[in-house]
């Protein structure tokens, strides 16, 4: 199964936006589209790449847009980019979310005592292969590091491509801190600091920062593919979300809709152009006591 992306706008503006495509050429969307297994007798795992390694823009899937494009995220009408909180450079791994899962904001999960953040779960890809934006690749759950963003649970799957030269010797979250080593810490260190130069607390964590191995990882997403199929399926009000898609089958599937109606959505966005340049204050340092 593979995928292609099309680019629509100007990159670093307001406008861009990244469109995906199945094998066939028919416009789908990467929240709902994608299955979420790419080989569930082995556990392996879709990811969309939203954010490459080394990069500062927060790309995400538009969750509340039609067909749910790759663009990115907003603050004040302006587009956001993490800092570089020493001495980090930009996002440590390739980032991204696994389709077909959901957080769902109206569920307190029994473990953190929060509830969800209303997106896709997301994956911190660990591998060799700095990724490209819009690139969907088949990874291996390792484990999972429950962060507490501003009061809902923010899941982090920390997984390996299975075509990394390195994959075979990774199965489980101590193989990350075997290999690794220091890997783990820094992925703590990155997600309770990241938004600390935006004059925010210092995010939390569940376990006391502890990482849960495979298993509970591997459980933890299959409860948020349940809750997507509940969203799927109306079973779950989908609040601002936009569930349109056009491969999910069934007849349980109130968001279908055609190849010319996709094709419409695409449409009424610009045609890819020329990117603005990304702002120089994006690669300056920010520094400050833990």
């Amino acid at each position: 199964m593979s995928f292609i992306v099309e680019e629509r706008g100007n990159p670093n503006t307001l406008s861009y936006r990244l469109f995906f495509k199945n094998a066939d050429g028919k416009y789908i969307s990467p929240f709902h589209d994608i299955p979420m297994y790419a080989d569930e007798s082995q556990n392996i795992f879709h990811m969309v790449v939203e954010v490459p390694r080394w990069t500062n823009a927060k790309m995400e899937i538009a969750t509340k847009d039609p067909l749910n494009p790759i663009k990115q995220d907003v603050k004040k009408g302006n587009l956001r980019y993490v800092a570089n909180v020493f001495p980090h450079k930009g996002y440590i791994w390739n980032y991204g979310a696994i389709p077909q899962t959901w957080e769902d904001p109206g569920h307190k999960d029994g473990d953190t005592g929060c509830c969800g953040d209303n997106d896709p779960i997301d994956v911190c890809e660990i591998g060799t292969k700095v990724c490209s934006r819009g690139e969907v690749i088949k990874v291996k759950v390792l484990g999972v590091l429950a962060m507490i963003d501003e009061g809902e649970t923010d899941w982090k799957v920390m997984a390996i491509n299975v075509e990394d030269p390195e994959a075979k010797n990774f199965n489980n979250v101590s193989d990350i801190q075997r290999l690794k080593p220091g890997y783990l810490e820094a992925t703590v260190d990155w997600f309770r600091r990241y938004k600390v130069p935006d004059g925010k607390p210092e995010n939390q964590f569940a376990f006391n920062g502890e990482f849960k191995d495979k298993d509970f990882a591997i459980e933890t997403i299959k409860n948020t593919h349940d809750f997507w199929k509940a969203l799927i399926s109306q079973q779950t009000n989908a609040g601002g979300l936009n569930c349109k898609n056009t491969c999910v089958s069934g007849c349980d599937n109130p968001f279908s809709i055609s190849m010319d109606e996709a094709k419409a959505v695409v449409d009424e966005t610009s045609p890819c152009g020329p990117g603005e340049p990304i702002p120089c204050a994006v690669d300056a340092w920010f520094y400050y006591e833990k």
